[in-house]
């Protein structure tokens, strides 16, 4: 693994707990790192990330100060995906409203161009890049 690649995905992670950067922006510097995905575990906080060759680096994130919902409600998190893309909330205001929306975390496909939310039973919403749909 590369100095690089754990550069990088320190200074994404910090970048969006301070909502210095766009999911767009944080997508297109994993990419240039050659991010394949990562994946969010918000009620440990932190997020890991992989590279294709399997490489994988976790790096803490800030502490939300909440407990997921026991629910998962799919149109919650949406509106809360809408809400973030729209510039109406940042970062930890979209990840105290997807727990209490049941979230408990989720995983960023970048080459698929996709997220899905999932909840503690397993119920998933899959919400796709904007524009590839």
């Amino acid at each position: 693994m590369n100095a690089q690649f754990g550069c990088i995905v320190e200074d994404c992670t910090a970048a969006s707990d301070e909502s210095r950067m766009t999911f767009p922006e944080v997508v297109g510097k994993l990419m240039s790192a050659g991010v394949e995905r990562y994946h969010a575990d918000l009620v440990r906080s932190e997020k890991t990330y992989f590279l294709p060759g399997g490489e994988s680096r976790v790096i803490p994130t800030d502490d939300i100060g909440r407990v997921p919902a026991a629910a998962f409600a799919a149109a919650s998190v949406e509106a809360a995906v809408k809400a973030i893309q729209k510039g109406e909330i940042d970062y930890k205001a979209f990840c105290e409203q997807v727990m209490d929306a049941g979230c408990v975390g989720y995983h960023v496909h970048i080459a698929g161009q996709r997220v899905v939310y999932y909840g503690r039973g397993g119920d998933s919403h899959t919400e796709y890049f904007p524009g590839t749909r």
